[in-house]
């Protein structure tokens, strides 16, 4: 409540003082004996005062005594300057009660979290509007101290719709951790597409394959989360970021903290929460179409057959459960349940050793051995060291079977005298390296005959006349001679151990359980004999004198 407000005073003939104790009248005597107002004037005086409370009786005393005296005629009242001045000027209170209504009641309302602050206004007592000052108090009083807005807070001096005056700073979590994988398995049965758009419907992607000490995964790392702050200035704590365990597993290791490696070649198999590289590939049925072509840094297992067209790779064993029909396999080792056919498309190529029931219209090569069980028909087969063909039929007729040390065979042509030339003594795989060096010697021989017969003519140009362009292409071509060089130094080098290895090789012989028929054609250590009639059970070798003999089994 106001203090010390005054109304009226000695020119009026009366004053009214509006005290914290209470409401005082003073009724100075009349001018010349003559008052200008009246009891009557003087309640209306204080009904427009809202003093409503008042001893009717000490105002009747007060006015009829007039002794510039003030007497107290009233508790306290709450009244304004302003509403003074009001009824000081003739004015009623009633035509201004817009501006003297009750302020609107202002509510805060904390959200749960503490995070948001509303304004609401309750009007059941009054509709005025707060001042910003009231409701930066409101504010205080329910102690939002963060995050305040300002202007919100001013818009809100303008309307009763409820609004939010502060917010708080949410905290920020820190993220998890995760793992990058550097391979996607999602392009697995995917055909390949090459630089011209071209689909290679043989390579379908359905291995996704790793090298040794190839990176797999990433640990991306956890991370710190940022605290926030409420409308209350009080922390609001952050979570930070969960790890995650390194998904290591077979055949894979962990460099470092947060990089996982192959430890070997092979097939990427993703769990999950386990990487595994497995060096072996089972293919549960025939590589085909539905597969494609089979590249593999490892050991393959084929469910079924291979059929005509297609490739099986792998740097490690390769097991064919059914056949190989008119396709390519190439391996450490190649063992075949079934047998090899193919009209002379067939290919098998192992380092150590091949193993298979039969052979058909083959090409067969092998580092070390070759074991059929069968027969061989119309084939090529190679051998580094034996060829044994010892169960069943144990047959070799037609074609060209070539071992380094030894065959051993139950039957070698047939009755019906069909050509068959079977030759020991000589490393098949050093004899083709031979032969494929000799012709790479020569090429580079005459290359560089050629670029020395063409520098040879530039030498006599002056080449300051020549054209910038001009001169680089001789520069390229004087630098070329040296790496050819270079390389036909090492050609001779291996050509040179070859034929020394070749010269010292062991003896071959040849062993034949059964019988050997005449049209065979036999080479042993580059000396031929045509057979020309039956013979049983014996051994074919180069006796003391340099000839082919056969002799007893």
């Amino acid at each position: 409540m106001s203090q010390n407000l005054t109304l009226g005073g000695p020119q009026a003939g009366y004053k009214y003082e509006f005290k914290t104790d209470g409401v005082y009248l003073t009724i100075y005597p009349a001018v010349e004996g003559e008052r200008l107002f009246e009891l009557s004037d003087m309640r209306q005086i204080l009904r427009e005062c809202k003093v409503l409370d008042y001893d009717v009786g000490i105002l009747s005393r007060t006015m009829r005594e007039a002794n510039g005296r003030p007497q107290k005629i009233s508790e306290p009242v709450e009244i304004t300057e302003r509403e003074l001045e009001i009824i000081a000027g003739g004015e009623s209170l009633d035509d201004n009660k817009e501006e003297f209504e009750p302020y609107a009641r202002i509510v805060v309302e904390l959200s749960r979290d503490k995070m948001k602050a509303t304004i609401r206004y309750d009007t059941r007592n009054g509709a005025r509007l707060p001042t910003k000052d009231m409701i930066m108090a409101a504010l205080a009083e329910a102690g939002v101290t963060y995050g305040i807005d300002e202007e919100a807070v001013e818009d809100g001096t303008q309307s009763l719709t409820p609004f939010v005056a502060a917010e708080g700073l949410p905290p920020v979590n820190g993220e998890n951790a995760y793992i990058d994988r550097k391979f996607d398995l999602g392009i697995k049965g995917r055909p390949v597409v090459d630089e011209y758009d071209k689909v290679d419907y043989k390579d379908l992607n359905l291995f996704v394959l790793a090298k040794e000490n190839q990176t797999l995964a990433i640990r991306i790392p956890q991370t710190k989360g940022t605290n926030g702050k409420n409308v209350l200035g009080e922390t609001v704590p952050a979570q930070n970021g969960r790890p995650i365990p390194m998904p290591e597993g077979k055949n894979t290791k962990v460099v470092g903290e947060h990089r996982l490696i192959a430890t070997v070649n092979g097939q990427i198999v993703d769990k999950g929460s386990r990487i595994s590289i497995d060096p072996r590939l089972v293919i549960k049925g025939s590589v085909g179409v539905s597969t494609g072509d089979v590249e593999f840094d490892g050991t393959i297992t084929v469910g079924g057959n291979v059929e005509p067209g297609f490739k099986v790779s792998a740097t490690g064993d390769i097991e064919i459960n059914g056949s190989i029909n008119g396709a390519e396999v190439r391996g450490r080792n190649v063992y075949i349940r079934g047998g090899v056919t193919g009209a002379e498309r067939v290919k098998v190529f192992a380092e150590n050793d091949v193993r298979t029931a039969f052979a058909e219209n083959a090409l067969i090569e092998a580092g070390n051995n070759v074991y059929i069980s069968d027969i061989a028909f119309h084939s090529q087969i190679r051998a580094g060291k034996k060829i044994i063909m010892e169960d069943k039929h144990g047959q070799i007729t037609g074609g060209h079977v070539i071992a380094g040390e030894e065959i051993s065979v139950k039957v070698i042509g047939n009755p019906a005298f069909v050509v068959t030339r079977v030759s020991v003594g000589v490393d098949p795989t050093l004899q083709k390296e031979y032969q494929d060096l000799k012709k790479a010697y020569k090429d580079s021989k005459r290359r560089l005959t050629q670029i020395t017969q063409t520098l040879n003519t530039l030498s006599k140009i002056d080449i300051n006349k020549l054209p910038p362009e001009r001169v680089e292409m001789i520069t390229k071509l004087t630098r070329s001679q040296f790496p050819i060089a270079g390389q036909m130094k090492r050609y001779e080098k291996r050509i040179l151990e070859i034929e020394d290895l070749l010269s010292n090789m062991k003896n071959g012989r040849i062993k034949v359980s059964d019988t050997i028929y005449p049209g065979t054609r036999l080479s042993v250590n580059n000396i031929l004999k045509n057979i020309q009639s039956d013979y049983k059970r014996c051994t074919i070798f180069l006796n003391s004198n340099g000839e082919v003999e056969v002799g007893a089994y």
